[in-house]
């Protein structure tokens, strides 16, 4: 037969082993009662309390809103700073004084003032948005307009222009004609209308080259005129939609948290003013006369 290792007993191992249930019950109980003796021991102090306050202002002051609207945290915000200051002002042998209040109430005071100022601007933003939409769209229009007139303007010279291409190329073989009607042998013409024809030809050529150039300038100032107006159009358009855009990124981006960390910052002013008062009153309470 082969090795058969014994098997243990659960008294045989340290973690199976169970004290009686009466010596259970008395360690919880001397345990339940030495956590309870040591807190009553061991009693917040007023530095704990002004520093855990101002740790906590110092939160709250710099507490970015993840998402939009950032306007239903608002009112949670506020609450927090408040019960911040009522546990403070709570704690037994803290009597905030009538400056302290007063600085306290005039800061929360503005807060909500400027918060909710921010919340009727961020409701606007739907409105704001179909703003946006409406001003992109007359722009588009505009453009649209000019593409329009400044096709029409160059199909007008395209046109126009193969019309006087056509024509000079007509007198240009007239020219040839003639120019070897002088080189050359013709009965019945003489010399004279050759000449004639030669100079009405000439000067014809040069009135149609002389349109052709003409057209090309004209159409030319007509379509910087076309743009220039265009411009003119545009211009107060594009800028009320960088103002639109711009106002929508402030209000879909939380523009309240400089405000909140302005008014957390003057709180803690407050604060250590009423610490430094008190420490103040407390030396000169312990001073002789």
């Amino acid at each position: 037969m082969g090795y058969q290792p014994r098997i243990k007993s659960p008294r045989d191992t340290a973690h199976g082993f169970k004290k009686p249930l009466r010596e259970r019950r008395k360690e919880r109980k001397r345990r339940r009662y030495g956590e309870a003796a040591y807190q009553e021991k061991h009693q917040v102090t007023e530095k704990e309390v002004w520093e855990a306050t101002l740790k906590r202002l110092h939160t709250l002051g710099n507490q970015r809103f993840g998402s939009s609207p950032y306007s239903e945290h608002f009112d949670r915000w506020i609450a927090d700073v408040e019960v911040v200051l009522a546990e403070f002002e709570a704690y037994p042998t803290i009597k905030a004084d009538e400056e302290f209040k007063a600085a306290c109430t005039q800061t929360l005071a503005a807060i909500k003032v400027q918060l909710e100022e921010r919340r009727r601007r961020e409701a606007t933003v739907d409105q704001e948005i179909k703003n946006l939409a409406y001003l992109k769209k007359q722009l588009e229009h505009i453009d649209s307009q000019y593409t329009v007139a400044a096709s029409a303007i160059k199909a007008r010279k395209s046109s126009e222009a193969k019309r006087l291409q056509s024509a000079i190329e007509v007198l240009k073989k007239e020219q040839d004609i003639v120019i070897r009607m002088k080189t050359g042998f013709w009965r019945g013409v003489s010399k004279k209308e050759r000449e004639e024809k030669e100079i009405a030809i000439a000067q014809q050529l040069n009135d149609k080259l002389t349109e052709l150039e003409l057209l090309t300038l004209n159409s030319k100032a007509e379509l910087k005129v076309l743009r220039e107006d265009l411009e003119r159009q545009r211009e107060p358009v594009v800028e009320q939609i960088k103002t639109l855009k711009r106002k929508i990124r402030e209000l879909e981006t939380d523009g309240s948290l400089e405000e909140r960390w302005f008014a957390c910052e003057a709180l803690i002013d407050a604060l250590n003013g009423f610490m430094q008062r008190r420490a103040v009153d407390a030396a000169d309470s312990k001073s002789p006369l």
